[in-house]
């Protein structure tokens, strides 16, 4: 029943989703620009949520990482990992499937963790030595900032956000993911 219950609950959001006019489409805005070309080979790996626009999929997460793993078939593995409530709450699993659409770039993708639906995963920028990475999605509903590290400096957070503002988004929507403990939490 619960497993029937998170399919109809999926299900719901893509309907509902795809009922009202994207961010993109209000703003009369392009898709967002994704970067040039991406070396799949660095991109692969263990990625750490810096902050994300709340989605309730990730309703209660933090401490949010991804690890991508090239397979066999030319897919990528996707495995998100969260924890519930706290850095140190309850570990929250989910493994996806990604394939790149976009060959000549590398730069997009389409992820699936509910078979038959499959979402847009665009890469719209990289850090020179894939320190980072800013993934949305074309309807600028979707943003998620990723480090190899678990914080990031405030400076290129700053430059970062910066960026973002010229391609359109709405960084005040963005919510910092929390990786550690306060100082003095028990």
């Amino acid at each position: 029943m619960r497993r029937l219950r998170h399919w109809a609950c999926a299900l719901w959001s893509l309907v509902v989703a795809g009922c009202g006019p994207t961010t993109t489409e209000r703003l009369r805005l392009p898709p967002p620009p994704t970067v040039s070309h991406v070396d799949l080979e660095r991109y692969l790996g263990t990625w750490y949520e810096i902050a994300a626009f709340p989605q309730r999929f990730q309703k209660g997460c933090t401490a949010s990482l991804a690890t991508y793993t090239l397979q066999p078939d030319g897919t990528i593995e996707v495995v998100n990992r969260c924890r519930k409530g706290s850095p140190r709450g309850p570990e929250k699993t989910v493994r996806g499937r990604a394939r790149v659409v976009d060959r000549t770039t590398n730069a997009k993708l389409k992820v699936s963790f509910f078979r038959p639906f499959w979402g847009d995963y665009w890469i719209i920028d990289v850090g020179p030595n894939y320190e980072y990475a800013l993934v949305g999605h074309p309807s600028r509903d979707y943003l998620w900032i990723l480090s190899r590290t678990p914080s990031m400096d405030a400076s290129t957070y700053e430059g970062i956000l910066a960026r973002l503002r010229t391609l359109g988004y709405d960084v005040t929507r963005l919510v910092q993911t929390v990786h550690e403990e306060p100082q003095g939490a028990q």
